[in-house]
C-alpha cells in the first residue's frame, strides 16, 4: 500500500515540479525587460509604500482570476486559484530577488527599504509570468476557451484588464512616456483615442490572428464595438490613471497634463488588451 502510494505521488510532485519550474521561466522571461530597466530600479527606491503595497494587493487579487484561466498548474476550485496566485507571487519575488542580486541592483549594503522596494516593484510583471506560464509555455491544451465561455463578458473584460496592466506596466516608468505627452496636443491626443480603439477592434476582431475572437452572432458593428473596443478602451485608460498615481506621476499635474499622459499610456494598454484576448 506504502509503495503504491509512493508511485501515485512521484508523478504529482513531478507534474507540480514542472509547473514550477515554468512559473520561474515564465517570470524571468516577463519580466526580464523591466529587470533591465533603470527607472525601474529608481521607481523601488522613491515611489511611494502606501501605493506600492496597494499595487501589489491589486495584482495578488489580479493573479486568482488568471489562476483560473491560465494559471501554471490546472486548479479545481476557488481556493486552488488562491493557492495558485499566492504561489505565483512568491515565484514571482524569488525570481526578481535572485536576478536583481546577480545583476548587482540590490546588495547587502543597501538599506532594506530600499531592497524590499526595488523587489516589490519588480514582482508585478514576474508574478503575472508566473501565472501565465502554463498557458504560454506549457506543451499541454489547456481549456481555457471553455473558461472563457463559462465566465462570459464579465470574463473577457477582466482578460483585457490583466493585458492592460502588464504592458502598461512595463511602459509607465519611461520618461519618454513623460515627454511624448508634453509634445502632444490635443489634435494628437484624439487621433491617438481613435488609433486605439481600432487598434484593440482591429486585432481582436478584423485581421485574423491565431486567437481572434469571433463575433457574436447577430451582434451588428456599433453594439460589438462599444461593448467590446470602446469598454476595453475603457478599462485600458482606468488601468494607466492608476499606474500613472502608483507612480506619483501625477503628483502635482494640471488636469490636462494627467489627461495627455493616460491618453498616452492608454495606446500600449490598449494594445495589452488585445493581447491578451488574442493569446490567452
Amino acid at each position: 500500500m506504502a509503495q503504491a502510494a509512493a508511485s501515485q505521488s512521484d508523478p504529482q510532485q513531478q507534474h507540480f515540479g514542472r509547473g514550477l519550474a515554468r512559473a520561474f521561466a515564465g517570470a524571468i522571461l516577463f519580466a526580464f525587460p523591466l529587470l533591465m530597466t533603470m527607472e525601474m530600479w529608481w521607481l523601488g527606491f522613491y515611489v511611494d509604500r502606501d501605493r506600492l503595497f496597494l499595487f501589489l494587493v491589486f495584482t495578488l487579487i489580479l493573479l486568482v482570476p488568471l489562476s483560473y484561466f491560465v494559471g501554471f498548474e490546472r486548479t479545481g476550485g476557488t481556493s486552488e486559484d488562491v493557492l495558485d496566485a499566492i504561489v505565483a507571487f512568491g515565484v514571482g519575488a524569488v525570481a526578481s530577488t535572485i536576478m536583481l542580486t546577480v545583476f548587482g541592483i540590490v546588495t547587502p549594503s543597501m538599506p532594506p527599504s530600499e531592497i524590499i522596494g526595488k523587489i516589490a516593484i519588480q514582482t508585478v510583471p514576474a508574478s503575472i509570468g508566473a501565472i501565465v506560464s502554463r498557458g504560454q509555455l506549457g506543451s499541454a491544451q489547456t481549456d481555457t476557451q471553455a473558461k472563457e465561455r463559462k465566465a462570459g463578458y464579465p470574463g473577457q473584460l477582466f482578460i483585457m484588464l490583466a493585458g492592460a496592466v502588464f504592458l502598461t506596466f512595463n511602459v509607465a516608468p519611461t520618461e519618454e512616456m513623460v515627454l511624448i505627452a508634453f509634445k502632444m496636443t490635443y489634435i494628437h491626443a484624439l487621433a491617438l483615442i481613435i488609433l486605439s480603439v481600432g487598434a484593440l477592434h482591429a486585432f481582436v476582431f478584423a485581421l485574423d490572428f491565431k486567437g481572434t475572437e469571433k463575433v457574436p452572432e447577430g451582434m451588428g458593428f456599433p453594439w460589438l464595438l462599444i461593448s467590446r473596443s470602446i469598454a476595453g478602451y475603457a478599462i485600458a485608460l482606468i488601468v494607466s490613471l492608476y499606474v500613472l498615481w502608483t507612480f506619483g506621476r501625477t503628483d502635482g499635474a494640471s488636469f490636462a497634463q494627467i489627461a495627455m499622459m493616460t491618453t498616452v499610456l492608454g495606446f500600449p494598454a490598449a494594445l495589452g488588451a488585445a493581447a491578451a484576448r488574442i493569446l490567452i
